[in-house]
């Protein structure tokens, strides 16, 4: 028998949407504010010359630059003032939030509640300032270094160029992480994935046309091409299964007895989701791998020999890369959810309300049981993460795919799709019960 909000859920439809004024208005400022960024992704930074930019930026492809251009919708590879995109702000979240795992000082923070998480986040607006700072002037004094075949890309470098370029670079970044929370507040979604999902999506159309292309050239052939298709709705369906699968351990509530009457005895379950660490393991291996790409890249294969040999053992489906990349995304899917679930503090929620699990004792046993069934899911997770991430990888190699649609990319599109989805159904939901409610209050005045 379904639930009363199954009930509701299923009877969702065009006309409840319809209905919805205040989800409207959400989504249209979220189309709006994408819209927004992604008219600044072709504002130029003063003093570049974007031909002799885009003609190094070509030269030195193929490193960590070409993930960073695929967050960043084509940003950096036309040197705009979202050069830096949103990235330094992810690096903030993730640096904080392994902070809070080892610092007694954050990880009481982020007990304390609203304020605390309020605390957290100001934190990691200033580490954002920090690294976008950084990263900002270690891109402006490149930029004077860099020469195309027609010239420098620096018309006057010097001081003020510098300065220029990281006041521009931190300013889109800050306006960037602005922008992100004003669609998390009021549109719908989470404002900064929503970010990078309209940058990787940008770039979806240019994809398929160098597909087009290689095939009308014959390069691939038009089975190989519709193949190709099948494969990636496969690959979608596969990861929307493998994202929403989790493990749901039964918890059950002793019953009490307060005066002549029972309380309790209810039963509810705890979800342990597949995948649990999300897309930073694949993020964080691809950045290690690619980062000596990128070095030998700048070089202008000036470097020393060793940096030279383990470009070439490194490369694009070379056994070694590929032996690597899978055992960095298994050790990041182990550390980072070892940091997000803890089976011992867990468990000792469970104990404190009263809650076990059926044929488990309480407290330690409970704990030990949880790290081994989220052991197992995490094995499961890893091998999925790792399955989904090398299929690009073997097809750019094997068969100069301009693949770009998969691998990290892919994951990060379908998980955002399902989450702004999930809210705009709940949005929905929200609109439905209080509609009953209004009726209802109608009623009991006609009464």
């Amino acid at each position: 028998m379904a639930s009363a909000a199954e009930q509701l859920a299923a009877n969702i439809n065009f006309g409840a949407f319809a209905k919805a004024t205040e989800l409207k208005k959400r989504i249209w400022f979220t189309l709006g504010a994408l819209i927004i960024y992604r008219l600044g992704t072709y504002i130029p930074l003063p003093g570049i010359d974007p031909s002799i930019m885009a003609d190094i930026f070509r030269q030195n492809s193929g490193g960590i630059l070409d993930m960073f251009n695929m967050f960043s919708g084509g940003a950096l590879s036309r040197m705009t003032i979202f050069a830096l995109n949103i990235m330094p702000y992810i690096s903030a979240s993730i640096i904080i939030q392994l902070m809070t795992a080892v610092s007694p000082t954050l990880e009481t923070m982020k007990k304390e509640g609203e304020s605390g998480r309020k605390k957290l986040n100001q934190y990691t607006r200033y580490l954002t300032v920090l690294l976008a700072t950084v990263q900002a002037y270690g891109m402006a004094v490149g930029l004077q270094g860099m020469t195309g075949s027609s010239g420098p890309a620096v018309h006057s470098p010097g001081v003020f160029f510098l300065a220029t370029t990281v006041i521009t670079l931190v300013g889109g970044t800050v306006f960037l992480m602005w922008l992100g929370e004003q669609i998390t507040a009021r549109g719908v979604g989470n404002g900064i994935s929503l970010i990078i999902f309209a940058g990787i999506v940008a770039e979806l159309p240019r994809a398929l046309v160098g597909t087009l292309e290689l095939g009308r050239t014959g390069a691939l052939s038009t089975f190989f091409i519709i193949f190709l298709l099948l494969m990636a709705v496969a690959v979608i369906f596969f990861i929307v299964f493998m994202e929403r699968a989790q493990r749901r351990l039964l918890v059950q509530y002793p019953k009490r007895q307060v005066g002549n009457r029972m309380f309790g005895g209810e039963s509810s379950h705890l979800p342990l989701k597949l995948n649990t660490s999300g897309v930073i393991p694949p993020i964080f291996a691809s950045s290690l791998l690619l980062l000596p790409l990128t070095v030998a890249g700048f070089s202008g294969g000036q470097g020393p020999e060793w940096l030279t040999a383990v470009t070439t053992y490194l490369g694009h489906g070379q056994p070694l890369y590929i032996l690597l990349y899978v055992a960095l995304i298994v050790f990041f899917c182990f550390f980072y959810t070892a940091i997000v679930f803890n089976p011992t503090e867990t468990a000792d929620n469970l104990k404190k309300y009263g809650g076990f699990i059926p044929g488990i004792r309480p407290g330690k046993n409970t704990a030990d049981y949880l790290d081994y069934v989220l052991t197992r899911l995490t094995v499961v997770g890893a091998a999925y993460l790792s399955v989904v991430c090398l299929l690009p990888e073997i097809l750019i190699s094997q068969y100069a795919v301009p693949f770009y649609f998969g691998g990290t990319s892919l994951l990060i599109v379908v998980t955002v799709t399902m989450d702004t989805v999930a809210q705009i159904h709940s949005h929905l939901l929200a609109h439905q019960y209080e509609g009953l409610i209004k009726k209802a209050k109608l009623r009991g005045r006609r009464g």
